[in-house]
């Protein structure tokens, strides 16, 4: 009988409803990437994406915990999941992230309503199970466990390792970029930190095997990305819970600052570098053009690492190092474990291997019992590095870490002027710096077309930018950038991740241009392609 006889219609099973989902990410690198596998996983599924929220009718959010803000942000938004659940009954809410710790289960329905399934990061993989689109058969709490840090029950990381190699292989990693791609190699977190929630919503640190690692970067590198992004909570701490193998006996070190380990015949962050960047195409160039890596701890920012950032040709002349603090007592009541001259040895040693990099940090302004003096001290230490960018935040009180045994004694409104302060003394400072590249040749790699904000107007013209009618151009775009017939306005990013905007064609999204730059402002370049 012919396959589409109409009489067999009525026997054939009516195919499933998949939901239409929408990935809302909040915070850092790392859950970006963990929200690629989660999207990648539902679209295997048979899903489709929803454009917005509104559209959906699976909504996951991957919460960040680390400030209170962007807790507050999720807060705010279940009266608005509670009505669009309202209005569609079939509709369906997962949180996942670092919002959800193992400690605070009980609390997590009282204080995100809206929320259907709450997922701890290292139970994401789950996420096709728990909702009973993978299989009716299929089982459920095979992959999230849980471990004791302290006297505080938290998941660990122990089996995403392999859930990542088996995303990889499937295909099911969605990348959100076709230029850059994150590349997790360590999960969790093993430092002191009074002030920080990762190691309670995350776990130990575990890192993933070598070979796997590599493979994958290869795997992304004949996908044709030109960025691959070496993601950890701390990234540099990757290795020192594997094996010792043999390959690696020529590595002979000890961790120099923290809890001391014996770091022998194990790879480290430095190994990892020199085999992605020994991946090579025919002609012998680097077949990752652009290699980054962050979160850096000081504490395991090891010679080798150094010797390898400045001999690899990929890895990029840029560097995340966060200080949080310019005073040793405040640091050492943070837990950071090492104090402001072993901070600034580490980057000066960095500065002497690697001249033009770029550096950026994070500050914490704020903190239990800093007072006015050691506020002062933090400002004078950041015009001492003189820094490219500060990533900076007043201290608010995370639940269940240790800083909670300490007095929040700075008031509300003097964290917030602090906060001020500090920023306004950073704006000249990263002008200072970008002033330093005024009349250089860069290569930027385009990753964005730009659109003009309602807000924004039209910034003036400025030395060397040219204006009037031999400027050539048919106006003003985003950022000031003066666009010719035909053009669009483009940005994109040095290999020291300075933000670079630009006028070309669509097209140049994901290649390499050589730009002039001809204007300098506190926070990006812009600047007119060569040839």
């Amino acid at each position: 009988m012919a396959p589409d006889d109409g009489r067999l219609h009525e026997f054939r099973p009516e195919p499933r409803a998949l939901p239409h989902f929408f990935v809302w990410t909040l915070g850092c690198q790392m859950n970006r990437s963990d929200s690629e596998e989660m999207a990648g996983r539902l679209l295997q599924a048979g899903a489709a994406e929803a454009p917005t929220m509104d559209d959906a009718d699976l909504v996951v959010i991957n919460t960040c915990a680390i400030r209170e803000l962007a807790e507050t942000k999720v807060i705010g938004r279940q009266g608005h999941l509670q009505r669009m659940k309202d209005a569609n009954p079939s509709m369906r809410v997962v949180l996942t992230g670092c919002a959800v710790r193992e400690r605070d289960r009980d609390g997590l329905e009282r204080r995100y309503p809206a929320v259907d399934l709450f997922l701890r990061p290292d139970e994401e993989p789950e996420l096709l199970d728990r909702l009973g689109l993978a299989s009716a058969q299929a089982p459920v709490g095979v992959i999230g466990a849980t471990t004791v840090v302290g006297r505080t029950v938290v998941g660990v990381a122990d089996h995403l390792a392999m859930t990542r190699a088996a995303a990889v292989a499937a295909g099911s990693v969605r990348r959100s970029s076709s230029v850059s791609a994150w590349l997790p190699i360590i999960y969790g977190c093993d430092k002191t930190c009074t002030y920080c929630i990762v190691p309670f919503s995350r776990g130990p640190e575990r890192s993933r095997p070598f070979d796997e690692i590599v493979d994958e970067a290869r795997a992304i590198s004949a996908q044709g990305f030109r960025e691959v992004t070496l993601l950890g909570q701390n990234v540099n701490s990757y290795g020192h819970d594997l094996a010792a193998d043999t390959r690696f006996g020529h590595i002979r070190t000890e961790r120099w600052a923290g809890r001391r380990l014996d770091l022998g015949s194990k790879p480290d962050l430095a190994e990892l570098i020199r085999a992605i960047d020994g991946i090579r195409t025919a002609d012998g160039a680097p077949a990752i053009p652009r290699l980054r890596f962050i979160t850096s701890h000081p504490w395991d920012l090891s010679d080798r690492l150094i010797e390898a950032m400045a001999e690899c040709p990929s890895l990029c002349e840029s560097l995340h190092l966060p200080v949080q603090s310019g005073d040793d007592d405040v640091l050492r009541r943070m837990g950071r474990q090492y104090s402001t001259e072993h901070y600034l040895e580490r980057l000066e040693s960095i500065r002497a291997a690697v001249p033009d990099i770029t550096v950026s940090t994070d500050v914490i302004v704020g903190f239990c019992g800093e007072t006015e003096a050691q506020f002062e001290r933090t400002l004078a230490f950041l015009e001492t590095v003189g820094y490219d960018q500060v990533f900076s935040a007043a201290y608010s009180e995370r639940p269940g870490t240790p800083a909670t045994h300490l007095a929040d004694d700075v008031p509300t409104a003097e964290k917030r002027r602090r906060l001020n302060t500090l920023l306004a003394m950073q704006e000249p400072i990263g002008l200072e710096r970008n002033r330093a590249w005024l009349g250089r040749e860069v290569e930027v790699l385009v990753d964005l077309v730009t659109r003009k904000r309602s807000h924004e107007h039209d910034e003036p013209s400025v030395a060397g930018e040219g204006s009037g009618p031999d400027a050539g151009g048919e106006g003003s775009g985003p950022h000031g950038v003066r666009t010719g017939p035909g053009q669009v306005a483009l940005s994109g990013r040095t290999r020291g991740n300075k933000l670079v905007h630009l006028a070309g064609d669509a097209d140049w999204v994901g290649s390499l241009v050589t730009v002039r730059i001809e204007h300098a402002g506190p926070y990006a370049l812009r600047g007119t392609p060569v040839g």
